[in-house]
């Protein structure tokens, strides 16, 4: 893959790879990965598309510096100037649990107009299932801001972010699911400005009533003619089948996809059929 850069008029830096040729599709990755969430499907896509793989800020190469308010307002601008640079105006475009947060608001606010959009799990205009996970992760998160606090916690992370949580994020408990959380986690410890930004993120996330009626009221009715793809997995705790299901019938331009067996991590769990669905979607 070829490793390359966008600088955001802010300042601001996106780190992003690409393989292959033919129209761009890109994808954005879930929260605390990176773009290696997708490297077990890359190759096979690059043999039809430009497969192109951003680390959204904060994550993996891309923007760290607590300088940034960290807004998904501000993720949408970033990430909408990357796209405009390295995709073009009407992109092919996809989005995992934040990253597909991101790419709604930015459609919300009419930042982004994709040609075809591909959802994979995410909360969508539900409210969370596991509505403490969301609180304390944003209450212990929030904590960086607080001096010497900052450090510590970025320590932390070896003990919560384990290799072995990559396997049960896995339904199929694939072995190379580890090395995913491995690599992600590899520069944390140590990085207080990373912890200092989290704790903005975490901060001004936006979730509750606002988010769900934000989407409803603004996104969905923006992508009634654009095709939509509902890629969800079938044994994912976190975002269930019956989010997708309620979702489609606000989306008159939408279908629904279900990989069976598969979890959070779809691409480890089942490389070639998401792989193949993404294909037969984009084109």
């Amino acid at each position: 893959m070829k490793l390359r850069l966008y600088h955001h008029h802010d300042g601001a830096r996106v780190a992003y790879r690409e393989l292959g040729a033919g129209p761009p599709l890109a994808l954005l990755h879930s929260a605390m990965l990176s773009h290696r969430e997708w490297e077990p499907i890359a190759a096979s896509l690059s043999d039809r598309f430009r497969v192109v793989l951003p680390d959204l800020p904060l994550h993996g190469d891309s923007e760290d510096r607590p300088r940034h308010p960290y807004t998904i307002d501000w993720f949408a601008e970033v990430i909408c100037g990357w796209a405009a640079d390295a995709l073009g105006p009407r992109p092919l475009i996809g989005g995992h649990d934040a990253g597909a947060d991101i790419l709604l608001h930015a459609i919300a606010t009419q930042r982004l107009h994709p040609s075809r959009l591909v959802l994979m799990p995410n909360r969508l205009h539900l409210p969370p299932v596991r509505p403490w996970l969301q609180a304390g992760w944003r209450t212990v998160t929030r904590a960086g801001a607080i001096p010497g606090v900052d450090r510590l916690l970025t320590h932390a992370t070896r003990a919560v972010f384990t290799p072995q949580l990559g396997l049960r994020l896995s339904a199929r408990h694939e072995p190379a699911a580890s090395d995913l959380l491995r690599h992600a986690f590899a520069d944390v410890p140590g990085n207080s400005n990373l912890a200092r930004s989290w704790a903005k993120c975490a901060a001004r996330w936006p979730h509750g009533a606002q988010w769900q009626s934000q989407l409803r009221e603004h996104a969905y009715p923006r992508l009634r003619h654009t095709p939509v793809l509902l890629l969800w997995a079938d044994s994912d705790p976190l975002y269930p089948l019956s989010g997708a299901e309620e979702a489609l019938a606000l989306l008159p331009s939408a279908q629904l996809r279900v990989l069976a067996g598969t979890g959070f991590l779809l691409a480890y769990d089942d490389p070639v059929g998401l792989a193949r669905e993404l294909s037969a979607f984009c084109g």
